[in-house]
This record gives C-alpha cells, structure tokens and sequence, in this order.
C-alpha cells in the first residue's frame, strides 16, 4: 500500500472509519462521502459511495440480492488508527483515512488493485462533478500496472483480446455490447455495477470508469484465478438456465422468408436431404404491423399448422418479436396513454424511423419500456397470445439495444431512471420479458437470442450473437476474440451470423471458401446457427427478401461439407450438452479462452485465434482464404491428439497441422473421450 501524502493528518480530522455491529461492513465517512465496503459472495467485495446522505440500496444493478456462497462469520473488519482493513476470504481491502482503497490476495499480500488518486489535493480517486438533483458525472480512478492483462467488457468488434490501452464506449449499438466486467492478469474480476452510459479507459498511466450521469458509485471485485473468477461472477449476477437438447442443434435462418410456404419449403428439403434441422427462423417483417407482435394472415395463413409439420421433421420454429412500436400499431396510442413506451425529456416519443406495412415512406417508431414491469407485461401478453399459443416457444429478440436513431440516450427517460443513468440494461430487461412469462405459462425452458446484452443477461436464458457484421475473413478472425472477451464477460450462449451478415455471394468461390470456414467454426459455437444478408441486395423495405441462404446455395462441395458438420454437431450433442450442463452449475462457459484451463501457461494468456469448447475439446478454426495448413499452439500442461489423424503431442508448443477445406483443427485433451451420439 502506498504511503500517505503529508496530508493525511488533515484528511483524518475528516474522515471517519465505523463498521455495524455484528455485521463485516466496513463504512468511512469525510467530504460529505460515505463509502461502504461489504462482503459479496466467497472471496468477493462490493464498494459503494455516495456524497450527500447514506447509501442507496435500490438502484439498478447487475449484482442478485443474496449471491450464492454469501460468506457469515467467515468475513471480518478491523480498524486501525491510521487504516481499516476488510478481509473475505482470499480478498482484503484496506482503507486509508483519505477513504482510497487498496486491494490485496490475502493469502499472500499480493496487491491486486488499488484506488489511485488524480491529484495529491483533490480530487482523490473518485470524482464526482454535480448535475443537479442529485445526479453527477461519476469517475472512480485505479492504478495502472505494467504488466497487466485485461479481459472481457462484452462483445465488441476491435478485434483486440487483451484490451489494455484500449478506451470501451459504456453504451449499446448493433455489435457493440456492453458489459462491464473484466478479467484481469492480476488475479481479480471487476464488475462496474451501474448500467449508466459511460466509458472506461484502460490506459498505461491508469484506469478510469466513467458514468456520464448516475447517483452513487458501485463496483464489484473478486479475487482468483479466471475459472475462479468466472463461478463467482455467476453466483454474483445469475447462472444461466440448462440448455434444451433441441437448441444445441442447427438453425437454419436468412433474410428473410416472405411467408409460411416459403420457409416450410426450405424446412421440407432439409428433410429430404436426411439433414438435421432443430431450428429455423421468421425474421423481421412477418407481422402486420412493427409493434402488433402478430402474423400478417395474407403471408402467414395458419402459424399453428405451420409448427405442427415443422415438428413432423423434429424442427421448431422462433420467430422474431422487436421492442418497438409502429405509430401505425393498434397498440401505439394505448401504450403511450399508459406510459409503457420509453418517453423522452425534449420532443415526441420517436426513438428510431423504420419501414413498416402499409406505407411507402420510414415512420417514427417508439420502443416499448422494458424497464417497466407493466409494460413487460403488456407485450408479453401480445407474444403469448399470437405465438406461444400456437406452439411457438422460442424468440428472437432483435434490435434490444435498443436501436435508437439518433443515439442520444440523455433525452430517454425509463421507467428505471433517466437515460444516462440505465441505458445500458434495456437488452437485460427485454430478455426478462420473454423469461418471466414463459416460466409463468408453466415453460422449462426459455432460450431467447438477442442482439444485446447486460449483466446477468445470462440469467434469463439469453443467447447473445455478434450482431450486423461484414461477410470477409477479417470481420471472421475479429469474431475469435470477440467470442472469448463474450465469455470472459460471463456470457455462455454465444454465436456469430455464420458467414457473417451484410452481404456473401453464394456463386462467389472466394465467398464460398470463407463461409465453409465460418460454418466449421460455427458447429464448434455454443449454438450453431446460419443467417445472413446475402447477395443479391435488395431495397430495405417489409418485402425484402435476400437472397439465398440455404447450405445448397453454396454449391456441391460446400453444401456436402456444411452437411458433414451438421452430423458432426449431432454426434457430438452429447459433449455439447455436458459442457452447457456445467456452464449452468458452475458458470464455466463452453467456449473457454486458454487461459482459464491454463493460467499457469503465460502463452495461454495470449492466444486470441483458438479456444477450448468445455474441458476437453480444442479448436483451431482457420482464418485465413487459402490456407490449407494451420500454425496451432497447445496449451503447456497437457498432451493433445490430433482428432482427425490420431497423432500425439506434447504441450506447450507450436505446431502445424493440415487444415484441407474440410477439416478444422481440433485436439482432444489428455486421450479424452467424449460422449457421442452413436445413432447420429
């Protein structure tokens, strides 16, 4: 811990260190702050500090009321004269009379984190500059060392895996997701638990967390190793459910199928083939109108017969539900009445212009508050009534950013608290909405994917994907890293678009060659999906289409090795669903970055083109066009075999392995065997 500045002797007239009787909360008190420290979870703290009055226990946050493995008599505060020490397990912090804390392992000593002053005056590490009404612009200072390694933040598309150095926007766009928890190098996760709009800067002279507007600070910090990390992070914010057997299978989706006949036609020939299908999707713009949450009879005739058939071939149908709302909607104006759309400080309740049904022209949509428990409510009263009912029990939760246009989220106000203040957990709140009422209509299990994410997004059975990306082999290779830093930040249901969204030419070979690669990677995902916006583009409008998407598009020799993976991902459901199985009971993602089985290996802590699927299964996806061999590096610790050629290797080495069209590198662990599907 550093020494305090000639000061201190000053500061300490002012500050004030008190812990509850009876209970490990520690508190200290100067320059009107009060900043409490309190046990959360095994090893685990949460910080809060507020100027002006005491805490705030209410506000909006990743953090469950009561984490699992919420420690008693285990927890322990002392105070000193010149410090007060908190310990948990193997986490301690230690408070100066200046109220700067520093973080340790208390097993060793080791600092893990600690506060940092901006100034050896004022302010001290945690600023805060007066909105009015009891609002502020929020800053809380650390220290920056040398040789650490940061991890996680959500799903961004830098292509950076070790962000240090890097600034992360706080906020929600189309493939750019927020989630503020980060994996160090050190030895520590932190959670920033506020979903206001901001930034963290993880610069080399020290990092800041920045909330634009917000009433208290609040952060989380847990002290292990990543897999460590990763269980307390779970308890801390919520394990995700158990993932049915039907959606570690393949998803069949395209922009988009025009009406009923068309996707059971699409849903027939898979059948033919003898090629499993366990999903297929109806995009956007099957509806009547944005905001009705219903289908257009004249392309949909009979939804019910349409689920029935598809179950005929073992595949069910999810159909896309978007948060907003059309002014042509019969539901606009009622919404409005009663407050559940999200309403603004300055102008109409208009977030974004979209094409709707029945209009030639863009129209001002609202999107419903899904921060109100009413309004939740009220649209789930819609999905249950036009698609639940008729056998539908899976949901795409498109454009849950929420898409505004213009991004200017300071002139939102939900019913949660103004926009700067909780923007960022609008996608938590969607996915909730599909949550809560399908385990109230009596349903296991709910399996939503969604554009967005928060905080214990994975609590409510939500799948993130990495949203509207491009279709070359650099936006591929970019999906790699965003893929670990996803499961880095607690997320276990993850998938890319396969093949990538905006654009791919099927008859192209160059584009054929790149989504043969992306769909081998895409069966090693924790869901194995296709979609897509493919060539030839048409006008964005309610009658678009896309153009083909299907695996035949691709030609013979594509559309034979996509088949070949799609068996595979059968035979292999078994392992799939032991790895998902484990990442509900445990909070273990399936797709693990080296460096949570291997953190004693420092390589591990910087491969960024390769990742284990659960404990026992390494895979190597090829990102380059024309690569027909491949560079891999197996992790030191273990011996690896060759899953295709059965040769041994030793780790902590390079190798290279041939890597023809067909095949994706992959390794098994220590002569693992793993479960399989002998009838697939």
């Amino acid at each position: 811990m550093s020494e305090e500045s000639p000061l201190a002797s000053l500061a300490h007239e002012v500050g004030e260190f008190t812990a509850r009787p009876g209970e490990p909360v520690l508190e200290w008190t100067g320059r009107q702050e009060t900043l409490r420290i309190e046990p959360w979870g095994e090893n685990s703290l949460r910080v809060r500090a507020k100027v002006g009055g005491p805490v705030l226990e209410d506000l909006p946050g990743a953090l469950l009321e009561s984490p699992a493995g919420q420690p008693g008599a285990g927890a322990w505060v002392e105070l000193g004269r010149s410090s007060a020490t908190i310990v948990n397990g193997d986490l301690t912090a230690t408070v100066t009379p200046t109220g700067r804390i520093t973080f340790t392992r208390t097993s060793d000593g080791t600092e893990l984190l600690a506060e940092q002053d901006a100034h050896f005056w004022w302010p001290g590490p945690r600023l805060r500059t007066a909105h009015g009404n009891g609002y502020a612009r929020l800053e809380q200072r650390f220290a920056a060392y040398p040789d650490e390694r940061l991890y996680g933040l959500g799903q961004h598309q830098h292509g950076l895996y070790d962000q240090k150095g890097a600034v992360i926007d706080l906020v929600q766009r189309n493939s750019e997701v927020t989630i503020p928890f980060m994996v160090s190098s050190r030895g520590y996760g932190f959670l920033w638990n506020t979903p206001a709009i901001g930034r963290v800067e993880l610069a080399h002279n020290g990092t800041r967390w920045v909330a634009d507007s917000a009433r208290q600070l609040d952060y989380w910090i847990t002290a292990g190793d990543p897999a460590a990390i990763q269980r307390a992070y779970a308890s801390a914010t919520g394990h995700t459910p158990v993932l049915p057997e039907w959606a570690a299978g393949f998803w069949q989706c395209k922009l988009r199928y025009r009406s009923q006949e068309e996707l059971l036609e699409v849903a027939r020939e898979y059948h033919r083939r003898g090629i499993p299908l366990d999903v297929i999707v109806a995009d956007f713009f099957h509806w009547t109108h944005l905001g009705e949450w219903r289908f257009d009879p004249a392309e949909w005739p009979d939804p019910a017969a349409a689920v029935e058939e598809l179950a005929s071939y073992g595949t069910k149908l999810m159909v896309s539900v978007w948060p907003s709302v059309s002014p042509l909607s019969e539901y606009h104006f009622d919404m409005e009445r009663r407050g559940l759309l999200i309403g603004t400080e300055f102008g109409p309740v208009a977030h974004a212009d979209w094409p709707d049904k029945g209009v030639d022209h863009p129209v001002q949509v609202a999107f419903y508050d899904a921060t109100n428990p009413k309004a939740r409510e009220f649209v789930w009263s819609k999905v249950r009534e036009s698609y639940l009912d008729k056998g539908i029990e899976i949901f795409w939760a498109d454009a849950c950013e929420p898409e505004l246009k213009p991004g200017y989220p300071a002139n939102l106000r939900y019913h949660a608290g103004t926009g700067l203040e909780v923007g960022n957990m609008y996608p938590r709140e969607n996915s909730r909405m599909f949550f809560e009422g399908m385990r109230a209509a009596g349903r296991e299990h709910v399996v939503t994917l969604n554009r967005s994410a928060w905080a214990g997004s994975q609590r409510y059975g939500a799948i993130l994907w990495s949203g509207d990306i491009h279709t070359d082999f650099a936006t591929f290779r970019k999906q790699i890293a965003a893929g670990l830093n996803t499961a880095l930040s607690g997320i276990p249901w993850w998938n890319t678009d396969i093949g990538g969204f905006h654009g791919g030419d099927p008859s192209s070979p160059e584009y054929r060659e790149t989504i043969v690669r992306w769909f081998q990677f895409g069966a090693f995902s924790p869901i194995f999906r296709l979609h897509g916006f493919r060539e030839p583009a048409e006008a964005f409008s309610p009658q678009m289409s896309g153009g083909p998407n299907e695996i035949w598009s691709y030609g013979e020799e594509a559309c034979a090795i996509m088949a070949d993976y799609i068996a595979l991902r059968e035979r292999l459901k078994p392992y799939v669903l032991s790895v998902m199985q484990e990442a509900h009971e445990t909070g273990l993602t399936p797709i693990r970055p080296y460096l949570v089985e291997f953190p004693e290996d420092p390589k591990s802590w910087t491969v960024d083109d390769a990742y284990l699927f659960g404990r026992d299964l390494l895979v190597a996806p090829v990102l380059e066009a024309g690569a027909r061999a491949w560079d891999v590096y197996l992790p030191k610790g273990a011996s690896w075999r060759d899953a295709w050629t059965g040769e041994e290797y030793t780790g902590g080495q390079t190798v290279t392995v041939p890597a023809p069209l067909e095949r994706i590198p992959l390794f098994l662990r220590d002569g693992a065997q793993l479960p399989i599907n002998p009838e697939a």
